[in-house]
């Protein structure tokens, strides 16, 4: 029932044709992955270059700072390999030990991505920050522009790969809606983190060389660490949210709420609960009173009607489960109804 009656209302678009269309307005759907699939594969070629060059460079040099880059590009491009994980697994179809799909693999990989990103970067960079303090390090002139250099091919490398992840962004819709995938938002994460620490690294070294104190390019090493341990914990703390079971925006959650109280044969909506089973799969649960004097061959119609129309006006609600009564309000709030004690229909 998850399907609406408009996809068939044309014939001359392909199906191809519409899922991709859909996919570009929505963040799920074979459109969507595809396009993000790409936005991966660019940032994981780019952070694969660009972290071999950062650690070339980083041992020549002895730069603390580019190779704190290096760890910070090789965690990019481990993340790329688990966001490229999660989006392969979690289209699988639904089966008998995975009755509602495998969508919550998204939100694991990008977990991992996050755990990922905290481990490799952000602890390696404070390290290299802190021994450079401790044991301090010489460069020579040549070490400097070897790195400079490498620094610069790195941010040009990188800001192209964020405007390919931002371009993804703005072809589906913008906005915060855009960014519900975790492998979208973690790849706009990394890339937009990539180029605030290349721009910090270029400035600690600079300052080094025109200084001679290693305390410039030090900080910049803890300093992108620091923004590395933060990107972390805001990515982890989202793929948490939603891999534990985090319930629908609270947009969505109203349509359904009014569609369910706008029923002529509802009395009222006792409760409704929500959660994400995936991009664009989301469980919905109401436990409702009926009017009095339905008979249980016109309650099972009123419900699947009711469920037909929740998943026509809400494609997102493929999985719908209705718990009703028609018993009267006050009397059904301490009746099996309200207290799950009967299934629903």
């Amino acid at each position: 029932m998850s399907g609406t009656s408009s996809d068939q209302e044309t014939a001359a678009p392909t199906a191809d044709d519409r899922n991709d269309a859909k996919g570009d307005r929505k963040t799920g759907g074979p459109g969507g992955d595809r396009h993000t699939k790409v936005t991966v594969l660019v940032a994981l070629a780019a952070n694969l270059v660009i972290a071999v060059a950062k650690a070339l460079g980083g041992v020549l040099a002895g730069s603390p700072a580019l190779l704190s880059e290096a760890a910070h590009s090789v965690a990019d491009s481990l993340n790329e390999v688990f966001l490229l994980a999660a989006l392969r697994r979690s289209s699988r179809p639904a089966d008998r030990r995975h009755p509602f799909g495998y969508g919550k693999e998204r939100f694991f990989w990008s977990l991992l991505a996050a755990v990922g990103i905290f481990v490799m970067g952000g602890c390696f960079s404070f390290f290299q920050g802190f021994e450079a303090l401790r044991t301090g390090t010489e460069e020579k002139f040549s070490g400097y522009v070897a790195g400079l250099i490498v620094l610069g091919v790195a941010l040009l490398a990188e800001g192209a790969s964020l405007l390919r992840a931002l371009h993804q962004v703005r072809r589906q819709g913008g906005g915060r809606d855009a960014l519900r995938d975790p492998a979208l938002r973690t790849v706009v994460a990394e890339d937009g983190t990539a180029v605030l620490g290349v721009t910090l690294a270029i400035i600690g070294m600079a300052l080094h060389m025109v200084t001679g104190q290693v305390v410039w390019e030090a900080s910049a090493s803890i300093a992108i660490g620091a923004l590395l341990v933060y990107v972390a914990y805001r990515l982890g703390r989202d793929a948490r949210d939603q891999l534990i079971g985090e319930a629908a925006d609270p947009e969505l959650s109203g349509r359904i709420r009014s569609l369910l109280e706008a029923q002529p044969e509802i009395d009222s909506v006792e409760e409704l609960l929500t959660m994400q089973m995936g991009l664009d799969s989301t469980l919905v649960a109401a436990r409702i009173d009926l009017v009095p004097g339905l008979d249980s061959e016109r309650v099972e119609e009123v419900s699947m009607r009711i469920k037909g129309s929740i998943s026509s006006t809400v494609p997102a609600a493929d999985q719908i489960f209705l718990d009703v009564t028609d018993r009267p309000t006050r009397e059904g709030r301490s009746g099996p109804a309200a207290t799950g004690e009967r299934g629903g229909a």
